[in-house]
């Protein structure tokens, strides 16, 4: 199920950003959109000011839930991790906050993803920025080495998210931060809308409730951890069709208010 869950994934936003159809998994979803004011789950996320100077299309083309680089506190200097980088926005984002002195490096499994990425890197002009491919439950980078991980609704696609959690705490430096927009759940869903590959690659699936995320944080090593609701999603109507495309009317009905996004922040301790 892993691997076919991890595959899924690639190949749908693989497809998105292909076809820069602001939309996967053959609709819309949680974790693919775009930039829209009138989208309900991608809209507004980014203030104008913030993404100017910015490739068009790299901001028409948001894949994420929220904004994380408006959660994290970044401070010159520092070295910023995005798990799940997708076209790079919140990568350039973060290195512009850094700064020359600091470094902001883009994590992603889709060589798609990594092209466009790099592309808007070169666009932008921005250099202190490097893009990896690899895995969330396997960082090809040293441990104690980011001060700040940052992620836009990807923590929930991985299949083994304790490991992904044990990675990033690994690679946090003593005293580093997660802070990341995800999809988090009020309560659990039907059993077949689980095991839905969409709905998994759709970041619905493969959501935690709030004290399972918490508790996973705690297993990894993470303290101080609070998850912030941001948005409460809704199922009815044309846009729940689009998010859940193989779900009935009644499934639909089912979650309404069950599927929200937020802000979940926790810290790495710093040696004693």
């Amino acid at each position: 199920m892993n691997e076919s869950i991890r595959e899924m994934v690639r190949q749908s936003y693989a497809r998105a950003i292909s076809q820069k159809s602001g939309g996967c998994c053959g609709g819309s979803s949680c974790c693919c959109g775009s930039t829209d004011q009138s989208n309900p789950i991608t809209g507004g996320l980014y203030g104008s000011e913030q993404v100017a100077g910015l490739p068009e299309d790299l901001v028409a083309n948001t894949f994420g839930c929220g904004n994380p680089t408006a959660l994290a506190e970044l401070h010159p200097g520092e070295v910023v991790l995005d798990l799940g980088s997708g076209a790079g926005l919140d990568v350039l984002l973060s290195a512009r906050r850094v700064g020359p002195t600091g470094k902001a490096y883009g994590l992603d499994m889709t060589d798609e993803m990594l092209a466009e990425a790099r592309a808007n890197q070169a666009k932008a002009g921005i250099t202190n920025v490097e893009f990896l491919k690899g895995h969330l439950e396997a960082i090809p980078l040293p441990d104690h080495c980011i001060d700040v991980i940052i992620s836009n609704c990807v923590i929930n696609l991985s299949a083994d998210k304790d490991q992904a959690l044990r990675e990033a705490y690994r690679v946090l430096k003593p005293g580093g931060r997660l802070a990341v927009s995800d999809i988090v759940l009020t309560r659990p869903l039907p059993e077949r809308l689980q095991q839905d590959l969409l709905a998994w690659a759709g970041c619905i699936a493969g959501a935690l409730q709030e004290q399972e995320y918490r508790e996973k944080l705690a297993a990894a090593g993470f303290a101080d951890s609070e998850v912030q609701v941001t948005r409460v999603y809704d199922f009815t109507g044309e846009q729940g069709k689009q998010i859940l495309p193989n779900s009935s009317e009644e499934e639909r009905q089912e979650i309404q208010g069950a599927v929200v996004s937020a802000f979940i922040r926790a810290k790495k301790p710093s040696m004693k």
